[in-house]
């Protein structure tokens, strides 16, 4: 009997964990059709990208959070913030998306969050 009891203490937690997922791999994101920038936060507070590209004009900006931690992104041209797109997503999961003119040029794709500097990639835009 003891041997049945053991097995029922180390399998009932192992079946639990299964059932509920378990895994950290970031959940599906469904990226719409016409966007026309699509940028990651991944583990390790940075973008999936270094270098990223869009066409001039009205620019469809689309945020997932692969990650735990809140990120806000913005798109800046040197140090300066252009235009007032700020999209926030604060847990893994989540997904944030809005509109930007940008001409053609060269843009950074950067986190505001304290801390989180290093989230700054290159975006071109042609």
């Amino acid at each position: 009997m003891r041997p049945r009891l053991l097995t029922s203490l180390v399998l009932a937690p192992l079946a639990l964990l299964v059932s509920c997922g378990g895994g950290s791999s970031a959940p599906e994101t469904t990226i719409p059709a016409d966007a026309g920038l699509v940028v990651k936060a991944v583990p390790t507070i940075r973008w999936d990208k270094s270098e990223y590209t869009a066409t001039a004009g009205e620019v469809n900006v689309f945020l997932a959070n692969d990650d735990n931690v809140k990120h806000v992104l913005v798109i800046r041209e040197g140090d300066k913030v252009v235009g007032d797109l700020e999209l926030i997503v604060n847990k893994r999961g989540d997904t944030d998306e809005g509109v930007i003119e940008l001409s053609a040029g060269t843009y950074s794709v950067y986190c505001i969050v304290p801390g989180h500097g290093g989230m700054n990639s290159t975006l071109t835009v042609s």
